[in-house]
């Protein structure tokens, strides 16, 4: 293999072997500590913007399965993995991941000390790093480097990643089970079906497994994009509305904030809409009903962060990706924290008790799982019967 740099904008140097495509590319530099599921991160738009180091120290040895994309392409800028399987074995591979990063135009790098890295993240925090590799390397000792590694900085992130134009259900309710039908631990004999419910699923990079799980449970769902408005919205006569995951800094969304209030205000004075968010949705909803978030220090990316429910005080393991969090102290007094993260003690969900709302931070989508919290779709859809009870 040819050789690759990792430029950290501390001026740390590590260096491997090129993989995937060749060049330079500079991104946030974070780790995720997913044993499996490489091929959803790889495919996950939350990822938007970042260099990816996987924890884990073999990567690749089920090759690249298709059906398991959690969007069309790959949105990371770059790629880090200790060692890369040149020969996977899965019944349902369709190629190495090596030629996936080419095909995709992805710059990575293997054979470096992820372990070391992941400690240098962990203590000085997430930092912008450049991959460096083929010709490119002529220029590892230029002067600016350095400078433009620290300069960049991500913007416009769901903007990027969002649908655009609005998507509706071209099969009926049960057509997207797939290889990822997951039962949760309240669904032993799988996800109920219900009435069929409207769901729009606003898309901020939202991951195909979300309506995935809508539509095993007979939903309907129209995905709609970022910039659309609360009255268009309301306009479509949802039963529910879902507020997906997605990239960068929540507080940036201002536009899409203001829509979210909008539609709040629409719920608590018009006609109750039972909202669901995940991680970038449960932090936009929180921002709109007047809580902060601050940026954590390296982030929760994994499939092994364990959460307490408030309620109940029951742990689940949840899978993880986000890089900032909602700040408890600063929840209304009409929101109550219903789950905290066992490790930072940090938000992971918000109950809201003036309407028929409710967030979390974690996924419980999750591929390639865990599938502790799935219930939560069942959740949403009481909500939802609830409603359509009373009305």
């Amino acid at each position: 293999m040819n050789r690759a740099y990792l430029i950290l904008a501390d001026g740390t140097i590590f260096e491997g072997s090129a993989i995937g495509a060749s060049g330079s590319t500079i991104g946030e530099t974070v780790f995720t500590t997913g044993m499996t599921g490489y091929i959803e991160t790889l495919t996950d738009p939350s990822y938007y913007g970042q260099i990816v180091t996987q924890t884990f120290p073999l990567i690749g040895n089920y090759g690249v399965i298709p059906e398991d994309f959690e969007s069309g392409k790959s949105w990371v800028n770059g790629y880090i993995v200790r060692e890369l399987c040149d020969e996977p074995s899965n019944f349902r591979c369709s190629g190495t991941l090596d030629a996936f990063l080419k095909q995709q135009g992805i710059i990575g790098i293997c054979g470096i000390d992820t372990r070391a890295l992941t400690k240098k993240l962990r203590e000085a925090g997430v930092m912008n790093g450049m991959i460096i590799s083929g010709r490119e390397i002529s220029k590892l000792n230029s002067e600016s480097l350095i400078q433009k590694i620290r300069d960049y900085k991500i913007e416009h992130a769901v903007e990027k990643v969002s649908t655009k134009e609005t998507l509706r259900q071209a099969q009926g309710p049960h057509s997207a089970q797939g290889p990822h039908s997951a039962q949760g631990p309240h669904s032993a004999q799988g996800p109920r079906s219900a009435q069929e419910h409207h769901i729009i699923l606003w898309d901020f990079g939202a991951k195909k497994n979300i309506q995935r799980e809508l539509e095993k449970r007979g939903c309907k769902v129209t995905v709609v994009p970022y910039d659309t408005t609360a009255e268009q919205i309301i306009n479509l006569k949802p039963d529910g509305i879902m507020l997906s995951n997605g990239p960068g800094d929540p507080a940036e969304n201002t536009g899409v904030i203001e829509e979210i209030n909008k539609l709040c205000e629409y719920s608590k004075t018009k006609k109750p809409l039972p909202i669901f968010g995940i991680c970038l949705g449960h932090q936009m909803l929180a921002l709109a009903r007047g809580a902060k978030t601050s940026k954590l220090k390296y982030g929760h990316r994994g499939g092994n962060h364990p959460v307490k429910d408030s309620h109940t005080g029951r742990v689940y393991i949840t899978s993880q990706n986000h890089g900032y969090a909602v700040e408890p102290q600063s929840l209304p007094d009409f929101a109550r924290l219903s789950f905290v993260n066992i490790n930072d003690q940090t938000c992971e969900g918000v109950d809201y008790t003036d309407i028929p709302a409710f967030s979390v931070q974690f996924h419980p989508e999750a591929c390639s799982g865990p599938h502790d919290t799935n219930f939560l779709f069942d959740r949403f859809l009481d909500m939802m019967e609830a409603q359509n009870a009373v009305e």
